[in-house]
């Protein structure tokens, strides 16, 4: 029995190298590639044999990443305030409070999750042009302001807080607002942060909605600059891609492990049935 407990134990272990591998393997293949230096093969060895910060830098002067990087952080800085703000006011009356349609409401809004962006992105684009939003700041965040998923997943997240404690509240005098504020909210910091965490990947890595609302290059954001250097790919500049797909990533990897306590918990609030 021991020994068969032994064998599980190593075979488990091994699953989850392969699987280590296959999940860093291709992030570590791009690392090495963006140290190489300019007179290295990028045929040659995987490891870079003379490393060098050359790449990251020509990539900010070259490629004008700079600009690129500054337009995503301002997006993502107005996108994820916004998105838990919204998200945390509408979620709250669909766990909490009883009202005619309220079924409705939120089958209208898990039904927009089904709903691909490339159905409606052409209208989108449309009304964008008429209401003054393109090339702005304000129409590169507008898509992230309140999203459906983030409703849905703070709605999970109160239906989790017992009714005892806001009815403990509304006794001591509390009116609507301050139950939400003073009492739902602190307990559902797990789930702002797994939502702001989502946010963050969202807005910083969407491609598509600032590719169609960007018409000048100083509105791009790091995917439309990344997209565009890797069409020019001759192979010469592959160092130069994989240092800029390296800088995009660093990012979301240093707030997923600095919040990552948070996100575990708070992911599972929408396992809760309501």
């Amino acid at each position: 029995m021991k020994r068969k407990q032994t064998t599980q134990k190593i075979m488990l272990y091994l699953l989850m190298i392969f699987i280590s591998v296959i999940t860093v393997g291709p992030f570590l293949i791009t690392l090495f590639m963006a140290l190489k230096s300019p007179g290295e093969s990028i045929y040659g060895t995987i490891y870079p044999t003379d490393p060098t910060l050359s790449n990251f830098t020509d990539s900010f002067s070259k490629a004008n990443f700079g600009l690129y990087f500054l337009n995503t952080f301002i997006v993502t800085a107005i996108a994820i305030p916004l998105n838990l703000l919204f998200c945390s006011l509408a979620a709250y009356p669909l766990a909490r409070m009883d009202f005619r349609g309220r079924g409705v409401v939120l089958s209208l809004i898990i039904a927009t999750m089904m709903v691909p962006f490339q159905l409606y992105m052409a209208p989108l684009f449309q009304l964008a042009g008429e209401l003054g939003l393109r090339n702005s700041y304000i129409g590169l965040v507008v898509m992230q302001v309140a999203t459906a998923f983030g409703i849905y997943l703070m709605r999970q997240a109160y239906l989790r807080i017992p009714k005892e404690l806001e009815e403990s509240a509304y006794l001591d005098g509390a009116n609507r607002f301050q139950v939400w504020y003073r009492v739902a909210l602190p307990l559902v910091k797990p789930t702002l942060v797994t939502l702001a965490i989502f946010t963050f990947m969202g807005t910083w890595g969407d491609y598509l909605w600032p590719l169609l609302n960007s018409t000048e290059s100083s509105m791009y954001t790091l995917s439309i600059g990344l997209a565009q250097l890797s069409q020019n790919f001759d192979g010469s500049n592959l160092k130069l891609i994989s240092a800029a797909s390296i800088l995009t990533t660093i990012p979301t990897l240093i707030l997923f492990m600095a919040l990552q306590k948070y996100f575990i918990s708070g992911a599972t609030d929408g396992a809760v049935k309501g």
